[in-house]
């Protein structure tokens, strides 16, 4: 199959990718910059450049391929303050991809990434999160819904719902990552209020495999969890952070939660438990690799940067 990428170099791109690959797929992958566009072409793919804001580029690229994987977001535009804008940003975007598969004919996949913390976001908590959950809008939930209407038009849509904690030595900006540095800055590693909300992860390597099923076998208009710690208490991970970096473990007083957490502070104590019970028997998907709290003590996540896998 050939498969459009969006999002190739990132995180999950730069596993992805090679999971499409082996599995004899052709990747084209979609790259902004010359940095970019080299990573992709390392991982074995063909590049194309361009970004998200090429409407007609994407549409090109969708159209003569025979499937797409979406994983683009303009994440610094989420850390910087400006989420709204880069939630339309995305959704502009998949809709001129959608569009461009509809307009073929021809049943081709569409996957996209979306995220599990939008269920806690509106309202779902007090039990797992199951892929029958359905919000009926708001900010990247919008985009969610309409890819799986496209089902209607004949896409073979679906979207990954990605646990807020998706871990390996790939992940070099993600929220363990950023957990970790406002330890380091504030000499603590903290956590909101008690430490019992709980937070879902997947590792890098097991998602991958999960967006190959998904663009090889998911149903059209199906919502699946990339989840394989179904809940890990937020102190618990403040204490593996601690125990790595040597400095304490403690609750965040509620007025310092802000400027401790800086961007994540709206959503650091949401309770978020999520199950893919669904995933796994819908897809035969069962994940293989270290589970959170032993990949955090792993130790690759506090190896000087120059040291950690590129």
């Amino acid at each position: 199959m050939h498969v459009f990428v969006t999002g190739a170099s990132g995180h999950l791109g730069s596993a992805v990718v090679p999971e499409l690959l082996a599995a004899g797929h052709r990747v084209v992958g979609l790259a902004r910059s010359d940095s970019s566009a080299a990573a992709v072409a390392a991982l074995g793919a063909e590049v194309r450049r361009g970004d998200l804001d090429d409407l007609d580029g994407l549409r090109e690229a969708a159209t003569a391929a025979d499937g797409v994987i979406h994983l683009a977001f303009k994440h610094e535009a989420m850390r910087t303050g400006a989420f709204a804008e880069a939630v339309e940003a995305d959704r502009i975007a998949v809709e001129a991809i959608s569009d461009a598969l509809a307009r073929s004919g021809t049943g081709k996949p569409l996957v996209i990434a979306s995220g599990t913390l939008m269920l806690a976001l509106g309202g779902i908590s007090g039990r797992p999160g199951t892929e029958a959950d359905a919000l009926p809008g708001g900010p990247r939930t919008d985009t969610e819904n309409a890819v799986i209407a496209m089902a209607e038009r004949g896409v073979r849509s679906s979207a990954v719902r990605l646990p807020p904690l998706v871990h390996s030595d790939l992940d070099h900006h993600g929220f363990t990552p950023s957990l970790i540095g406002f330890a380091r800055a504030n000499g603590y590693s903290g956590y909101p209020g008690d430490g019992d909300n709980r937070w879902p992860a997947g590792h890098t390597l097991d998602i991958a495999r999960l967006f190959r099923l998904a663009l090889e076998q998911a149903p059209a208009g199906s919502r699946l969890h990339a989840v394989a710690d179904e809940g890990v208490p937020t102190r618990q991970i403040a204490e593996a952070i601690a125990r790595n970096l040597d400095l304490p473990a403690k609750a965040v007083p509620a007025e310092e939660v802000p400027a401790y957490f800086q961007f994540m502070a709206a959503f650091i104590g949401l309770d978020n438990l999520t199950s893919a019970a669904r995933t796994r028997e819908l897809l035969g998907w069962e994940p293989t690799h270290p589970d959170l709290i032993t990949d955090i003590d792993a130790g690759h996540y506090f190896a000087p940067e120059g040291d950690r896998q590129a």
